[in-house]
């Protein structure tokens, strides 16, 4: 087991290397960029400032270069473009003439030829691989992308786990259950609704989630009282708000008021979710149950719920193993539809956000860290496949 992981490892560190220089080569040769926009105005933009946005985004570097100060941050230093030095990666507020206090003025980039009346610079960014992402450039100019990273992640984090516990509660029994009870009534409606909900795409769930519990609410409640009121976005509520006849001024910020904007981001991840794991664990169990040695318990008396639960279930689990571990990059990567259509604040409303305003550093660095935990996710698939099934070694 030590040489396989010491070699899993290896690849690893490999796959993830490889990734990183493709998904860098993509983002710059991609349509777009951040001069997409300025080359519309090229009559109001003044050399200095097209080369302030060209030296912030490094693009009279090659790639190559572009990418090695990236990765490890060297090559360090200025930039030279068309014969003036200037420092990129430097967050807003680092060049001041005087304090804040004192009126004084924030250069972003400046000519080195200013820098003796100014205090000296910030370090330039140190690389993705010494934890330094850069700063953001868009989204929240000037602040580190790690720090924004890390304060989205607790609400996908919020979101990802909920979601994941209630699939997994009702995903399982329901698959076993309409695979030990194959080609009954049971079976067959619930085949049915498997399949219609894994076919219908998120989004269609989600507005009509809102559709339902929050756009035409007014209307049900006039036959209904009792019929909720949703709230359809945000984390929580800016401000006081009736959700029923049974409950009345819900508090921005309260227990209950988190509560009731995770009701419906939660229930369309679970519902995808559950419609796609049941049918595969169903499918595992139907091919389980057919193989000789379930058969072989059946007739030496044991009991049914010992022949399914222990026998059959734990061979099944298997390939469903694959699925269920793969979840672990959605902790960090986030719902990128979900979370955009119910506003929630989170990982994946932030990536959606970034590439929508061209703000690399945020995209680069969530690709990068999704790409880790996946290869670090199928390597814990591979460990839970020996754990599941003795008959797995590795060497």
């Amino acid at each position: 087991m030590t040489a396989y992981l010491i070699r899993r490892l290896f690849q690893m560190a490999l796959v993830v290397f490889v990734v990183s220089i493709f998904m860098f080569l993509l983002f710059n040769i991609a349509p777009g960029g951040p001069l997409t926009g300025l080359q519309q105005q090229q009559r109001r933009i003044t050399p200095e400032e097209r080369a302030r946005i060209r030296a912030q985004y490094e693009l009279d570097l090659y790639w190559p270069v572009r990418y090695t100060r990236w990765l490890v941050g060297w090559p360090t230093g200025p930039i030279v473009i068309n014969g003036q030095e200037w420092f990129a990666n430097v967050p807003l507020g680092c060049y001041l003439e005087a304090t804040p206090a004192e009126g004084g003025g924030c250069h972003e980039y400046v000519y080195l030829s200013d820098m003796p009346r100014l205090h000296p610079p910030v370090r330039s960014s140190k690389g993705i691989l010494f934890g330094d992402f850069g700063q953001s450039t868009v989204v929240q100019a000037g602040r580190p992308v790690w720090d924004l990273l890390t304060s989205r992640i607790w609400a996908t984090v919020e979101l990802q786990v909920i979601s994941l516990v209630l699939s997994l509660v009702i995903a399982i029994p329901l698959g076993i259950y309409s695979a030990v009870h194959q080609y009954s009534r049971f079976d067959y409606t619930f085949t049915t609704a498997a399949f219609i909900g894994s076919s219908m795409p998120t989004f269609f769930f989600g507005l009509l989630f809102i559709l339902i519990f929050t756009v035409l609410a007014g209307r049900v409640q006039e036959v209904w009282p009792w019929w909720p009121t949703l709230p359809p976005g945000l984390r929580e509520a800016v401000r006081p708000y009736d959700v029923a006849s049974w409950l009345t001024r819900v508090q921005p910020g309260s227990p209950i008021d988190r509560f009731l904007h995770l009701l419906m981001p939660v229930g369309v991840l679970t519902i995808v979710s559950v419609a796609a794991w049941s049918r595969f664990l169903r499918s595992s169990m139907l091919e389980v149950l057919r193989q000789d040695y379930v058969r072989t318990a059946r007739a030496k008396g044991l009991v049914e719920r010992v022949v399914i639960n222990k026998h059959a279930l734990r061979n099944a689990l298997i390939p469903f193993v694959t699925i269920v571990v793969l979840q672990i990059p959605l902790f960090f990567a986030g719902a990128i539809v979900t979370e955009t259509i119910f506003a929630w604040p989170g990982m994946g409303r932030l990536y959606f956000d970034a590439l929508n305003r061209s703000d690399y550093n945020i995209a680069l660095a969530f690709i990068y860290v999704t790409t880790i935990l996946t290869v670090f996710a199928t390597l814990l698939g591979d460990i839970l496949y020996a754990v599941i099934d003795p008959r797995i070694r590795y060497s």
